[in-house]
């Protein structure tokens, strides 16, 4: 970082207000060439809001931006483009009918004559998709046919083609494996040296202390504090976050694993690489570990009937199930939180009270109608639970921060009062304070005999929550061991080689 030069970007008592929130309260905030600067609060505190106005989505309601000095003012995202700043939105930003290479060269396709230069196109492509360490996904499929995770590394490709003076990173690790974030790192530390400025947003902060330089807090749209990394502890990002002490991180919820409640024999659906065999116990947390594309979410799309049935024995509850999509999973007392929220985990233009009761409309009808009375008294109930921040539960869905929709689609699981929860990635872009209370919860509903699969790519709290710990390597189960028996160096040699560490 070279703080003799001038900022490359200086944002002024920017503020902003979505009718009688105030989102944003006077933030000042600054960037130099060549320097990581994280940007960090809770959901809700405004980051992705002072995101949108540098980006041009948004258009501030106060105060000033100056770009290598020059007043800046966006009137769109495409003009912030030309200007040189590309963004990771936290909720990607992929056009799904369209192929890995259309969406990487979007607004910027090349042309001779009146004709894209295609072949130029796709060796940009490869080159993108190389630098990233993902030479491996087609550039001809069509996104929508991706996993979330492979989604988000042609995002990260498609940032890194544009050749920005300044990268915004919303969440960039967020359904990353450890050894892709440590690819990533390995490309911001590249891009430092050529003078980019990098605006890092996440809520990993021992990650945050390993690639950025300087830090600004936010909180309830105000700036909390700000400094250089290497002068301020963990302890003190925390404080300014959330204006006190977080107790524990991993919460401990004293609870015992019985009998097996969901049996998988040689299962197999139609998206699994291979077949599966493993069982679950009630008041249980199992650990599903991986890296991307190892079948994690494969196999838990077909316990829950989203994905066909080829081969294999199922038993849920004692009982062998044949068939059956979600609707009779849910009646066979299951339930999904799924990677994708806002692909197929929450109805993004209905209310936060519709998505919170959606598997569960059962309490709130009466002679076939429905109490809007008692639903909204539920979900009130539920945002106040899960500390959701919303205006009121009437307010769409989508028009909540992607923490705060992670929290709704959690709410409604846990409204739905399921014997069996399959998460996935249920932690993916919540704050810390937020992951606290979501480890709680596991632990209150295990020891309330509810079992519960959890898959993540995050092998911390694998370890600080789980009771055992399976391994998925290209499809294939690699083991499955208590917690006690792994720590993250076997998990990741497990996850990436497909072999057991030596003993």
């Amino acid at each position: 970082m070279d703080e003799s030069r001038p900022p490359l970007l200086r944002m002024e008592r920017i503020s902003k207000n979505f009718g009688a929130t105030r989102a944003l309260d006077q933030v000042d905030f600054d960037l130099h060439p060549g320097e990581v600067h994280a940007l960090l609060g809770e959901n809700g505190a405004g980051k992705s809001t002072l995101i949108k106005i540098l980006s041009g989505a948004v258009r501030p309601d106060g105060g000033a931006i100056r770009l290598e000095g020059n007043r800046f003012a966006p009137a769109g995202p495409l003009e912030s483009r030309r200007a040189g700043i590309s963004v990771i939105y936290q909720e990607l930003n992929l056009a799904p009918h369209l192929t890995v290479e259309e969406n990487i060269m979007l607004g910027r396709e090349w042309q001779g004559l009146g004709f894209l230069r295609r072949r130029r196109m796709r060796e940009k492509v490869v080159e993108a998709l190389g630098l990233v360490h993902h030479a491996e996904i087609p550039p001809d499929v069509p996104v929508r046919q991706l996993s979330v995770a492979a989604r988000q590394v042609v995002e990260i490709a498609r940032a890194l083609a544009e050749s920005a003076k300044i990268l915004v990173m919303d969440e960039p690790t967020s359904s990353l494996s450890g050894e892709d974030s440590q690819r990533l790192f390995g490309i911001i530390r590249r891009l430092k040296t050529q003078g980019v400025g990098i605006i890092y947003i996440s809520h990993f902060l021992e990650e945050v202390r390993q690639v950025a330089d300087r830090s600004t807090v936010l909180r309830d749209g105000k700036k909390a504090g700000s400094g250089r990394m290497d002068q301020l502890s963990l302890e003190t990002i925390i404080k300014l976050m959330v204006g006190g002490e977080v107790k524990e991180l991993f919460p401990q919820v004293a609870h015992q694993a019985g009998e097996e409640v969901l049996e998988s024999g040689g299962l197999k659906g139609k998206k699994m690489p291979c077949a599966v065999t493993l069982s679950l116990r009630r008041g249980e947390i199992l650990g599903i570990a991986g890296l991307v594309g190892s079948g994690r979410t494969e196999f838990l799309r077909t316990l829950f009937g989203l994905d066909s049935l080829e081969a294999g024995r199922l038993r849920i509850g004692g009982d062998e199930v044949s068939g059956g999509g979600p609707r009779q999973r849910i009646r066979d007392g299951v339930g999904l939180l799924s990677e994708d929220r806002q692909g197929e985990g929450l109805a993004l233009s209905r209310s936060v009270a519709d998505n919170l009761t959606l598997s569960h409309f059962a309490p709130y009808v009466r002679a076939g109608f429905l109490s809007n009375r008692k639903q909204k008294q539920a979900a009130e109930e539920w945002i106040a639970k899960m500390q959701i921040k919303v205006r009121n539960s009437g307010q769409p869905v989508s028009s909540l921060s992607g923490g705060n929709q992670q929290k709704v689609a959690l709410a409604r699981l846990l409204h739905q009062n399921a014997a069996v929860f399959l998460m996935d990635e249920p932690t993916r872009g919540i704050d810390i304070v937020s992951k606290s209370q979501i480890y709680e919860s596991m632990g209150d509903l295990a020891a309330k005999g509810k079992s519960i699969l959890f898959v993540s790519s995050y092998f911390p709290e694998l370890l600080g929550v789980c009771d055992r710990i399976a391994v998925f390597h290209r499809g294939r189960l690699v083991d499955l061991r208590p917690t006690g028996e792994w720590d993250e160096e076997a998990l990741l040699g497990a996850a990436t080689t497909g072999r057991l560490p030596a003993p």
